[in-house]
């Protein structure tokens, strides 16, 4: 007879030691990319495979495997939340089953070394240097498609794994029906009168910076004893096992503190998502956010529905005086209009909110014809610097600034670039359904983010990942997805700024 009771309790050990691996692994990626000297990738390459090969015997071992089936083939005897364990744990263990061990570690190790190679490429705007590892990641992606899921595209797949359900086709009608909509708005706004954005412009030093970035996160909210700040090239969010330990990070550009101050309010979105989980699900899969659509939408949602909105703007403009310097002659109204400047640019992450999904698309366009062969790694700078100037009509005038700006690709994540643009779409809806019942714009005039937050706590981050992506955008939205929203408030937000 089946001890259910004794499996529910080995349930909960494989989540606790694989939170902990999770917790080692990306300690050693985060110190690489904030403070690591930089020839020690190869002694994290080193921990990293031996950590790695630790977590894959755990995760794969016939114990394991036995428990999670017998758990899933006694499932009436389980609750949801435990079904849901067993479902997605069952369903990671089966997919790194068919990869060979060997090939798991390797692609891990080749990850950390990616990194570092892409940090030096970067610096020195000389794509060559990461061209290798790049086609490696890119061949290894592919491989691993195969393997995992023979009959399906190999893109089709790895866009799955970042938002459960979406494929090219998803994609190619969601972007064909922004396109439609973003390119002639963005003409418009280029006939008229460019604005003024001179109060963003100036020389900010990197403590004032810092001193606006605190500021900034407990404005949003966010518990400062359990959400640390850093610096790096590109900014991210991680978690250490679990959402009790968060790390945001920025980078701050000394002529622009805007930069500094997106990257904040992007990545604190993505924190306050991640802690908000219930407390309950602590060292479980469940703990975290469920997709990368539903998580980029709290990111974007905090760095530009919100925090380019006119009410906050007005809150924020004296914190920014507040904090640096040689801000006192530009008025709240100079802040707001500037914060929303849109201009066709080079750098996604800086990019204002019109001509952005217009980053993200590039992007897609590239990584589909790389994983069906329709272009090589080496074609990439030519490839992305035409379709920057056929896209946003701008020249690209080096890689640092072109096909090396991102960091992604050297993190293995192809596929994720299409969350961004569903995200701020699925946040132009979220607004919507929260405004039935909350003053958004009352609480942002006051800088007071405790009803937004508890709004999104309770209807989205409490869950972590125990609702999956569809079913919890049914449940919050209580009505099908319908990125035209997102057009209309992209129109009439630029019909305030620009007049249109």
């Amino acid at each position: 007879m089946t001890d259910i009771s004794a499996l529910k309790e080995r349930l909960y050990e494989i989540q606790s030691l694989q939170s902990a691996y999770d917790h080692a692994l990306s300690l050693i990626s985060y110190d690489g990319v904030t403070s690591a000297p930089a020839g020690t990738a190869q002694n994290r390459g080193h921990a990293v495979s031996l950590l790695s090969g630790e977590k894959y015997k755990l995760s794969t071992s016939e114990e394991t495997v036995k428990a999670l089936e017998e758990l899933d083939q006694n499932r009436d005897q389980l609750s949801g939340r435990e079904q849901r364990m067993v479902f997605l744990m069952l369903k990671e263990i089966r997919q790194m089953r068919k990869i060979p061990m060997d090939e798991y570690i390797a692609y891990e190790e080749l990850l950390v070394q990616a990194d570092d190679i892409w940090h030096t490429a970067k610096e020195n705007s000389d794509f060559a240097l990461f061209e290798p590892c790049l086609e490696k990641i890119f061949a290894t992606n592919i491989r691993f498609a195969s393997l995992i899921a023979p009959d399906k595209d190999p893109y089709d797949y790895w866009l799955g794994e970042f938002e459960d359900g979406l494929d090219m086709k998803t994609c190619d009608a969601f972007f064909a029906t922004l396109r439609a909509r973003l390119v002639p708005l963005i003409r418009k706004i280029g006939e008229k009168p460019q604005v003024d954005d001179a109060c963003l412009k100036g020389d900010f030093s990197d403590a004032d910076q810092e001193k606006l970035a605190k500021e900034l996160m407990k404005i949003m909210g966010l518990d400062l004893d359990h959400v640390g700040l850093a610096t790096t090239e590109h900014p991210f969010t991680t978690d250490f096992g679990s959402h009790l330990d968060e790390r945001i990070t920025t980078h701050y550009q000394r002529d622009d503190f805007s930069s500094s101050l997106f990257s904040v309010i992007h990545e604190g979105g993505h924190a306050l998502y991640d802690t908000g989980s219930d407390e309950s699900l602590c060292y479980t899969v469940l703990d975290g956010g469920v997709s990368m659509g539903i998580h980029e939408s709290q990111s974007r949602f905090y760095e530009n529905i919100l925090g380019r909105s006119r009410a906050f703007s007005g809150f924020l403009a004296p914190v920014i005086r507040s904090c640096l310097k040689d801000r006192a002659a530009y008025s709240d109204e100079d802040f707001y209009k500037a914060l929303n400047k849109v201009q066709p640019s080079l750098i996604r992450t800086e990019a204002d909110e019109v001509t952005y999904c217009l980053h993200v698309m590039v992007r897609y366009e590239l990584e589909k014809a790389l994983m069906h062969g329709q272009i090589t790694v080496h074609d990439l700078p030519g490839e992305w610097n035409r379709l920057y100037k056929e896209y946003l009509g701008v020249d690209v005038p080096d890689d640092r600034h072109g096909v090396l700006q991102d960091s992604h690709w050297s993190g293995g994540a192809i596929g994720y670039f299409p969350s961004y643009a569903l995200g701020s779409a699925y946040g132009a809806q979220f607004l919507k359904k929260m405004k039935e019942t909350v003053d958004v714009d009352a609480c942002l005039a006051k800088g007071d983010f405790d009803p937004v937050n508890a709004w999104n706590r309770e209807h989205i981050w409490k869950w972590g990942s125990e609702k999956p992506a569809d079913r919890l955008l049914k449940d919050v939205l209580g009505e099908p997805f319908d990125p035209s929203v997102y057009l209309d408030y992209l129109a009439e937000k630029r019909s305030d700024v620009y007049g249109i």
